[in-house]
């Protein structure tokens, strides 16, 4: 209202406080007005509907000279939302209470010494709220004062609810905002589901609350958890009000569960557990799609409100979207797991020669420390087999493990590959990026021909290696690096170094533990066992049943040098495993393994005499038609198996003057 009136009367004008008003006078003539004006100045400044209704009803009290007052509500039962004072009478009159909510009136009985009245607290709201007063000297006089009272309780509690609405959104609103960033530390899906839980309960005000995923592979829910609920449960997707919930996307609050005959009484029979009320909403992932649905159960006080509805939708939105990072770190952790376990399977030592043996042992006791190793050996002795397993055996084992071949990086682009570089550093630097130190972060990085690095380079990785600091190309910035470096070299890097062709300051640094691989004609023990081994893992993968060696064939592996180490053998029994269509493995299928100046059984030397180019046509019309041979004269099988077209087998044939080619294309 304006603070003062103006009224302009014969030509003078007069002003008048809003105090002065004659009827807000405490000798004025409109006590009830005044009562009202008095109700309705302090609504604002109230702190919600509990603390305006603990100030005003002992004044409203004080006002018809009652003993008692209070709102009450019918839910079913009369609840006060507020009262002052004590009641006169033992019962109240119900019949009397429930007749002025059905006139919508108010009115006034009494009784043995005592005057009641009830009335409204907004006409024709069709709100089940009444004011109450009752006193020993009450009156039918007081009915009209306690009706505006009424009616200004009506406004303000209207008011002030939608205020605690708007505040009790903001308050979960924040809530929910903290909870977030719980939810985002979680990194397994049962803590996370619990806090969901628990937070819910908290917001809600309810005593349990339940995430239901859906399976939609076997069209099932899966409750995890209800709270005080330990097991998993498991309901058909289409069972009960959840299961609606789930396939109409909307949201369902239901005030009496067992009166809503949706309602699946299963799951309380099967816990032990009576639902009174419940709200359930659907939860989406970030892209929209129906993840669940998320139920509030047994509201503590009074029923589900759409303010409650909101809170949940909201915090389901949130839960949703870390519940699918959660499952998607858990899928990304399992692939990461099996990818390892396939890794280390296939990088196991095989053997029992002593050397090996021993090896073995170096590996297990290193595996477990940081410290740098060089690897010696010949070409194929399987330093990089060693190096990954002393990376996947030690507690390195779930971070990255990078392998950089030294010897095919030219010199002016060493220090990118290692270091990386900024953009814009170099005429191709079109991005920035990142190099093989920074890719290998908190794992190993395997230096490989380390022999063939240049001196530009050695200076630089020995920088790196004592500062444990890297600087990318065309940057200033100081990156810390933590890496285990190993180094394998199939050079006689002592000697290197003697000839000042090997810096003796990185030679010492990275030959802290030096572990020597021995060629495999030293430990012919060891051949068969690589080719069983070998030869059964990739006639799994070239879909064969299983495959022996027969024993002219192990006595000639056993015979044969081996210049190419564990790699020539490991192809050898690749390249049988795919193209030897047998059983057993005949001396005949290892022929093209024999040395220059062994013959073939059954076969003959060819002539020294011959050219180079006869030479090699020769020995290509020669294994041309043993692949004929082992695909079973079958051109399509044989061409697959040499990496060729038909056509293009035909035409190089042909070439080669061979008559199987006849006059096919």
């Amino acid at each position: 209202m304006t603070q003062a009136v103006v009224e302009r009367v014969n030509g003078h004008t007069e002003w008048r406080k809003w105090s002065e008003l004659p009827w807000l006078a405490r000798t004025g003539t409109s006590p009830d007005l005044q009562l009202c004006v008095r109700l309705a100045e302090t609504i604002a400044p109230a702190e919600g509907l509990s603390h305006y209704l603990v100030q005003q009803l002992p004044e409203i009290a004080s006002e018809f000279a009652a003993q008692w007052a209070a709102v009450l509500y019918r839910d079913p039962q009369w609840i006060p939302h507020g009262e002052f004072g004590r009641r006169p009478i033992e019962e109240l009159p119900l019949r009397f209470l429930e007749e002025a909510l059905d006139k919508d009136s108010g009115g006034f009985t009494s009784g043995a010494g005592w005057g009641l009245i009830a009335s409204p607290t907004r006409q024709q709201s069709g709100r089940a709220e009444l004011l109450v007063v009752c006193g020993r000297n009450l009156t039918a006089k007081s009915l009209d004062g306690a009706m505006a009272a009424a009616h200004t309780i009506g406004l303000a509690i209207d008011i002030l609810k939608r205020q605690d609405s708007r505040q009790l959104r903001i308050n979960r609103l924040k809530s929910i905002l903290k909870i977030t960033s719980q939810l985002g530390a979680a990194r397994e899906a049962p803590p996370l589901l619990n806090i969901i839980a628990q937070e819910a309960n908290r917001l809600l005000e309810c005593d349990r609350s339940s995430i239901f995923i859906w399976d939609r592979e076997h069209k099932e829910m899966l409750a995890c958890p209800a709270m005080g609920v330990d097991t998993e449960i498991r309901i058909p997707d289409s069972a009960g009000i959840v299961g609606e919930c789930l396939q109409s996307g909307a949201v369902i609050r239901v005030d009496d569960a067992y009166e809503d005959p949706r309602f699946n009484k299963q799951v309380d029979i099967n816990t032990g557990y009576k639902t009174k009320n419940l709200l359930c909403v659907p939860i989406r992932d970030g892209n929209g799609n129906l993840m669940g649905v998320f139920e509030g159960i047994n509201k503590l006080r009074g029923k589900f409100t759409s303010d409650d509805e909101d809170t949940l939708a909201e915090f389901g939105t949130q839960a949703a979207m870390a519940l699918q990072n959660v499952r998607e770190r858990d899928r990304l952790m399992r692939r990461q797991r099996e990818l390892t376990e396939q890794v280390t399977q296939g990088v196991q030592i095989i053997g029992q020669s002593p050397a090996i043996t021993a090896l073995r042992t170096s590996v297990d006791r290193l595996a477990s420390t940081d410290l740098p190793v060089l690897i010696l050996g010949e070409s194929g002795t399987g330093k990089e087999v060693v190096s990954q397993s002393l990376h996947y055996r030690g507690a390195r084992h779930d971070q990255p493990f990078i392998a950089v071949n030294c010897a095919a990086i030219p010199e002016t682009l060493l220090e990118s590959e290692l270091f990386g570089h900024e953009k814009g550093a170099f005429t191709d630097a079109r991005e920035a990026r990142r190099g093989k130190f920074e890719l290998a972060a908190g794992g190993t990085l395997f230096l490989d021909e380390i022999g063939d690095m240049s001196p530009g380079g050695q200076a630089k990785l020995l920088r790196v290696l004592e500062q444990k600091v890297i600087t990318r190309v065309g940057g200033s910035q100081d990156i810390r690096t933590n890496v285990r470096v190993i180094a394998a070299t199939n050079a006689n890097l002592a000697q290197k170094v003697r000839e000042k062709k090997f810096r003796e300051d990185l030679y010492y640094r990275l030959s802290v533990v030096v572990l020597e691989l021995p060629p495999l004609r030293d430990r012919p023990e060891d051949i068969l066992l690589l080719a069983v081994y070998f030869l059964e893992r990739f006639s799994v993968q070239a879909g064969n049943r299983s495959m022996v060696l027969s024993i002219d064939a192990r006595r000639r592996l056993q015979t044969h040098n081996w210049p190419g180490n564990v790699r020539e053998l490991r192809n050898l029994m690749e390249r049988v495993a795919f193209l030897c269509q047998r059983d057993t493995v005949e001396v005949e299928d290892l022929a093209f393994i024999l040395s220059p100046d062994e013959p073939a059984p059954g076969g003959t030397h060819g002539s020294v005499e011959a050219g180079l180019t006869d030479a090699t046509a020769q020995f290509q019309r020669e294994y041309i038609r043993r692949v004929i041979k082992v695909a079973g004269g079958a051109m399509n099988r044989a061409a697959d198996l040499l990496g060729l077209h038909r056509s293009n087998l035909y035409r190089k044939m042909r070439q080669l003057e061979m008559e199987e080619a006849g006059g096919e294309e």
